[in-house]
Formats: C-alpha cells, sequence, structure tokens
C-alpha cells in the first residue's frame, strides 16, 4: 500500500495519510502497462481513503474541525480519541448496488474507507469533544483549557 502515514510539513498537529505517487503513471491504478509493475498501488477505493476534506480552525475557546461527509448518515462516520490526544474522524462510503439491466454512463463520486488523523495540542480537553452533523457536514469541538497567567507577586525594595 503506497498510503502512509507522513506529517503535514504546514501543520505540526497533523497526522495525513499521502500518496507520494498519486497522479504519476506508475502510482495508483492496475500494474498492466505500467512502466513499475511490482509498485505498491492501490485501488480506486483505498485512493479515496485520505480523500475526506477537512477544515481546522482555532478559535479562543475551542478547535473545530469541519469535514464534508455528503451522503453519509452519522452512523457511518466515527469520531475517535486515540493516544490520548489523537483525533481520528474515519468512515466508509458503500458503492451503489448495480443491477443486470442497468449501463453506467459515468462513475465520479468515490466510494470507500477515509480516516484522518489529527494530533491535538497539549491544550485540548480531549474529554469534553463535542461533534454533531448537519447537512453532509461533520462537525468536531475541542474545547481547550484556558492559558493560566503567571501569578505576579510584588516584592517591596527596602533602602
Amino acid at each position: 500500500m503506497s498510503l502512509i502515514r507522513r506529517s503535514n510539513v504546514f501543520d505540526p498537529f497533523s497526522l495525513d495519510l499521502w500518496d507520494p505517487f498519486e497522479g504519476f503513471p506508475f502510482g495508483s491504478g492496475s500494474s498492466s502497462g505500467s512502466l513499475f509493475p511490482s509498485f505498491p498501488r492501490t485501488s480506486s477505493e483505498t485512493a479515496a481513503f485520505a480523500g475526506a476534506r477537512i477544515d481546522w480552525k482555532e478559535t479562543p475557546e475551542a478547535h473545530v474541525f469541519k469535514a464534508d461527509v455528503p451522503g453519509l448518515k452519522k452512523e457511518e462516520v466515527k469520531v475517535e480519541v486515540e493516544e490520548g490526544n489523537v483525533l481520528q474522524i474515519s468512515g466508509e462510503r458503500n458503492k451503489e448496488q448495480e443491477e443486470k439491466n442497468d449501463t453506467w454512463h459515468r462513475v465520479e463520486r468515490s466510494s470507500g474507507k477515509f480516516m484522518r488523523r489529527f494530533r491535538l495540542p497539549e491544550n485540548a480537553k480531549t474529554e469534553q469533544i463535542r461533534a454533531s452533523m448537519e447537512n453532509g457536514v461533520l462537525t468536531v469541538t475541542v474545547p481547550k483549557e484556558e492559558v493560566k497567567k503567571p501569578e505576579v507577586k510584588s516584592i517591596q525594595i527596602s533602602g
């Protein structure tokens, strides 16, 4: 499998799955006619594995993740915390059943499993995570601990 775990260089808290050979003639796809037939491949279903688009914004109160999961029910999506501080959002979109008499002209909607992982910062309150889904958008809210200001004590100067 050519999907590997790698940190996103632009986001130190991210653990994204990434196919470094996606789009190359020897990357994902079937091995017939390839320049490197023994090179590891991904199927079209697995290619959608890392395809869930997720926005992550930080507000003064929380980290908010929004994932586009159109057509999925909340029962088909899982939100989990692993290793104490890794948020994992996963799910599966099943292929539509083919009827013998159907003629498909185009299949563009992806199907298969998807999973995204994000390393949460130390100030995340993982025991208070909330998730909701509305109109095909999953929203995961991770509250933040309040930043405690260091206590400053004035010292009298004698003399």
